[in-house]
């Protein structure tokens, strides 16, 4: 189906984080925008304020008269929907035209110059940061983030430029829908082992992600990684990583919560950079933002600026308290690498401090595949508690408990296991120095009243 003939959509899973740009995008265009969701939640609630029809029972009778047209109504469907799903199924008899999230954006990127990027980790935070900068410089951009932007409160940017900032997301290999006139790729680390079987498919599907660049465009991808790229002729390949590459970063300096460095580049080196968020990890994740920025033209005074002014993302080093006495912080990280990476930032910035984490470990899948590493990870800290594992879209597996990481955290370790369920009081009853969450499940969920229990044992001390 053409975009010209849609006059209505309808999302079958609509309250996802990627989901919901989808919608809004289709909203702003003034369509019938409905769907289906299983669980009521913030976002869903948001979406509806804003227009969208949406219904959590799943029961055809409710699919709105406008999205009963199979010649002007657009199905879009997460891969997380069983397709046994009665709305499914009844879009599937009646020959709708039905698409994943990911073929739409790959429909986008056709439609627009697509700015995308590619990676098992760091690219929530890269993307954002690059449609920051491009949002707020004379090129604009659209852009369909995986999370919560902190300069723009929604995980969306609609304009009228002929740029898109895209997450290209590896899970189902969705990425394999787009066509980017540019991408970064930031890592390479096997994840996903659930779809993909073994390394050597999850890094196949990456070297076919680089053929789909445009024949003009670029690849600017992170040193030393262990995919192959299989680049169309015509593509630029650029690379980068903290203090070598084409692009990369000198003169770095971390002092008093605020870093500053010096961003070098073949096309305009620009000094005086200063990260707005000011987290170590964030110094290689702006070098692939300004990068692929620079290429498509902003200027070195709209690259000081963007990142100056870059507030971060929701539930990536989202720093809730920071004061002498406490640091409260909550991160998305649920991968080996980002748990690493996150631990030794957080480290770097608070050198002397105790630092606790509490972790709720995501799928059954990945635990198996990668406790020892996670253990490795999270024995850089000073004190680990574990929560038991978010399950999301798996069943349990026999013998794959947060045991298995918890048997394995460096002797000497503070540690502990607890019940999702005993957080809060464990949060009540302890003191704290530097406290972190780490995971991809639903303990953020209870972040705010754990912000609101600590803020009022720092009142009470007084």
């Amino acid at each position: 189906m053409e975009m010209k003939d849609i006059k209505a959509v309808y999302f079958v899973g609509a309250g996802g984080i990627g989901m919901s740009a989808i919608a809004r995008y289709f909203l702003k265009k003034g369509l019938v925008v409905a769907g289906y969701d299983k669980t009521p939640s913030t976002l869903t609630r948001q979406l509806e304020q804003e227009g969208m029809l949406i219904h959590y029972e799943e029961d055809v009778n409710q699919i709105p008269e406008a999205c009963r047209q199979s010649e002007s109504c657009l199905v879009i469907y997460t891969p997380a929907i069983p397709n046994e799903h009665q709305e499914l199924q009844y879009f599937r008899q009646g020959g709708f035209d039905i698409q994943k999230r990911a073929q739409v954006l790959g429909t986008l990127t056709r439609q627009h110059r697509g700015l995308c990027v590619a990676g098992t980790h760091g690219k929530t935070t890269t993307s954002t940061m690059c449609a920051h900068i491009m949002h707020q410089s004379h090129l604009d951009c659209n852009a369909f983030l995986g999370g919560i932007s902190k300069n723009y409160g929604t995980n969306y940017i609609l304009s009228d430029s002929d740029y898109v900032v895209i997450e290209a997301d590896e899970f189902d290999r969705s990425f394999h829908w787009l066509s980017p006139y540019m991408t970064v790729i930031t890592a390479t680390d096997p994840d996903h082992l659930d779809i993909y079987g073994t390394k050597e498919a999850y890094l196949e599907s990456f070297r076919h992600y680089t053929e789909l660049i445009q024949p003009d465009g670029a690849l600017i991808i992170h040193r030393g990684l262990e995919m192959q790229e299989s680049l169309p002729v015509g593509v630029r390949r650029y690379d980068y990583a903290l203090t070598e590459g084409d692009f990369h970063a000198e003169n770095i300096c971390i002092d008093n919560g605020e870093i500053t460095f010096d961003f070098v580049s073949p096309i305009e080196s620009v000094s005086g950079i200063q990260l707005g968020q000011p987290v170590p990890i964030n110094i290689e994740n702006g070098i692939a933002a300004m990068a692929m920025a620079q290429l498509a033209g902003c200027t070195a005074d709209e690259l000081r600026e963007g990142m100056k002014t870059y507030g971060g993302v929701e539930r990536r080093f989202d720093f809730k308290i920071k004061t002498d006495q406490l640091v409260f912080l909550s991160d998305y990280a649920h991968h080996p690498k980002e748990i690493y990476q996150s631990a030794r930032s957080i480290r770097e910035l608070y050198k002397n401090r105790h630092i606790t984490a509490i972790f709720q470990p995501h799928l059954y899948t990945r635990t198996r595949d990668f406790y020892t590493d996670f253990a490795d990870a999270l024995s850089q800290l000073d004190e680990v508690i574990l929560t038991e594992i978010y399950p999301a879209r798996e069943q349990p597996i026999e013998g794959v408990t947060s045991q298995l990481i918890y048997d394995r955290l460096r002797p000497g370790i503070q540690k502990q296991l607890v019940r999702k369920d005993q957080v809060l009081d464990l949060i009540k009853n302890r003191s704290f120095d530097v406290l972190i969450i780490l995971g991809a499940g639903d303990l953020d969920n209870m972040v705010p009243q754990m912000t609101t229990i600590l803020q009022s044992k720092i009142e009470n001390s007084k």
